[in-house]
């Protein structure tokens, strides 16, 4: 017997070419499935194949549309429970909602613990992401969660800029541990900026750097670019401290509304990102290079499926 006659995997209507990579690296076919709207707006989903005591991993990023395809997944994993799948993992590459993981102002929700109790109530028996917003976040469900990392893939491309009067940059200070992981990948020092966030609206200003980029190549890290309002007040905070060249990564390129322009106009030399969301053609340049997560998503589908351990994955 193959050692995955028994996995399927499925993939949503939001990152189908993902999904295709995985099953690429992992040397097996997509599973069969189709997911529509009907002409009053409601979602239909079917699955095409016997997955009867299958292992069944559904790809579904929750990217733009995200109700959408938040919904798409819900529907997925319940028809996926209901055709008598033996064990269903959600692989949620992008987890959207995450910036909601507390109740920072008065009478708001914690949407990302509702996702978390949704995606557990339609069925799903474990969940495998890339870079949460926050690691809290795992505690929001009551199935096992595997959140890999991207930092290994990111550090590996910026190994030509290692030794090189490189500093990696936090875009906050909530953001400290990042960079300082991939500081530790990349034997380089850090500095952090002080963000303040201005009201609801996606409005951002540096209000300080702590450390010395005078003269040296930043390399400014977050989890995901949204607007891009993060990433151009540290790009623009970089350089007036003096930085001679500055870099972005983050693992999900959103690039919501103009983000993608308002880069452009900054004095950024590179940003690097994953392929956890989908990136359309006219979000990229010649600026942007964008990396793959299918083999880090693929190998850890094979380690769950055979039992074997996903943190070993990312032991040094």
């Amino acid at each position: 017997m193959s050692l995955f006659e028994d996995l399927k995997i499925l993939s949503g209507n939001a990152h189908p070419e993902l999904a295709k990579d995985i099953c690429a690296y992992l040397g097996v076919t997509l599973g069969r499935s189709e997911a529509f709207k009907f002409s009053n707006d409601n979602t239909f989903v079917r699955v095409l194949e016997n997955i009867r005591e299958k292992d069944v991993f559904i790809i579904q990023p929750i990217s733009t549309p995200v109700n959408d395809n938040l919904m798409e997944l819900l529907i997925m994993i319940d028809a996926a429970k209901r055709a008598s799948a033996g064990r269903i993992t959600a692989v949620i590459p992008h987890y959207a909602y995450g910036r909601t993981d507390k109740k920072d102002q008065p009478r708001v929700a914690i949407t990302a613990r509702l996702v978390a109790d949704f995606i557990s109530v339609a069925g799903a028996d474990r969940v495998l992401t890339v870079d949460l917003h926050a690691g809290q976040i795992q505690g929001f469900f009551n199935i096992p969660v595997d959140e890999l990392t991207a930092a290994p893939i990111i550090s590996g491309y910026f190994q030509k800029l290692a030794g090189k009067d490189l500093v990696v940059v936090a875009t906050d200070v909530g953001d400290a541990k990042r960079a300082r992981d991939m500081a530790r990948l990349l034997d380089a020092p850090i500095a952090i900026i002080e963000k303040q966030r201005l009201g609801n609206q996606d409005k951002v200003r540096a209000a300080n750097l702590i450390g010395n980029v005078e003269g040296k190549k930043a390399l400014a890290i977050d989890d995901e670019i949204g607007t891009g309002g993060t990433i151009v007040a540290a790009v623009n905070a970089l350089a007036e401290h003096g930085a001679a060249e500055i870099y972005c990564a983050a693992t999900h390129g959103l690039l919501n509304g103009d983000a993608a322009e308002k880069l452009k106009a900054t004095k950024l030399k590179e940003l690097v990102v994953t392929d956890t969301v989908p990136i359309s053609k006219e979000k990229r340049s010649d600026r942007v290079k964008v990396l793959s997560v299918a083999s880090l998503l693929g190998e850890a589908i094979h380690r769950i499926h055979s039992g074997l351990s996903v943190g070993a994955m990312f032991d040094m």
